[in-house]
């Protein structure tokens, strides 16, 4: 269950950057909203995160959290924000994917 935990919290952390994206292209009461929304969405991340920690190793949660969040990132930003994209972006993506499921393979919980 706590993976599940840990994974939601995972998707928290690209919400916390998509609305970091948002707030960058929009202004007055609309980039406050997405603000308000970002310390949310930071806030439900951390929360899970540290639930997770409660039963899976400290060093691997963080790892696994902070993955989701940066290959979810670059695909939303790659996606939404069309950043650009090249074979070396690609390949490294899929290879921080690899670690992610590496990493949850070998975890003894």
């Amino acid at each position: 269950m706590n993976w599940i935990i840990l994974v939601i919290g995972g998707l928290f952390e690209v919400v916390f950057t998509f609305c970091i994206g948002k707030a960058k292209e929009t202004n007055g009461t609309e980039m406050y909203l997405w603000y308000l929304a970002f310390l949310l969405s930071v806030s439900i991340s951390m929360g899970l995160l540290i639930k997770a920690t409660q039963t899976l190793p400290l060093g691997t949660a963080y790892a696994v959290w902070s993955g989701i969040g940066a290959v979810g990132t670059v695909l939303m930003g790659i996606v939404i924000f069309k950043e650009p994209t090249d074979f070396w972006r690609i390949f490294f993506i899929f290879t921080l994917i690899a670690s992610i499921v590496g990493l949850k393979t070998v975890s003894s919980h």
